[in-house]
């Protein structure tokens, strides 16, 4: 394999990603004994996964309303050509932005966006996402209710 080069994942390594998406606190005891592993090759193999990037990191995962974020939304930016980067550096000081991608289709960015009430996501909308550099236009969809997923099998 060249220098650069991820080795392929095979079930294992799959199947520990999978446990470690549902439980990121698991011990190595615990996770070699779920995947019938000797806990030197549970060691191993995600210390590769981290090496090679494939496991980036580690957070808890909350519930947003019960940490004060009441009111929930998604808001779709159009923004001038060529001005991905710039946007991306404002958008990451947003502490109220939880998840930010580029995507295709009608609109050029997606944000995830949490306050503590409505006049906090009026706010956070009209004054601080709409009036961002290089920001042309947005739409903004309420959630109305969320679905809580493991992580596993998405």
């Amino acid at each position: 394999m060249r220098a650069g080069q991820v080795a392929p994942l095979d079930e294992t390594d799959r199947r520990i990603v999978t446990e470690l998406r549902a439980d990121g606190r698991l011990s190595m005891r615990v996770l070699a004994q779920q995947l019938h592993i000797s806990r030197a090759s549970a060691y191993s193999r995600v210390e590769r996964l981290h090496r090679d990037g494939v496991i980036t990191g580690y957070s808890a995962v909350i519930d947003p309303e019960r940490n004060g974020y009441g009111i929930s939304a998604y808001v779709y930016l159009n923004i001038s050509q060529h001005s991905w980067k710039q946007v991306q550096q404002h958008v990451r000081e947003i502490p109220e932005v939880w998840h930010a991608a580029l995507v295709s289709g009608d609109h050029d960015l997606v944000l995830l966006v949490r306050a503590h009430d409505a006049q906090g996501m009026r706010d956070l909308v009209l004054n601080r996402l709409q009036t961002l550099p290089n920001v042309v236009s947005s739409h903004t969809v309420l959630i109305l209710d969320e679905i809580p997923l493991t992580g596993v099998g998405e």
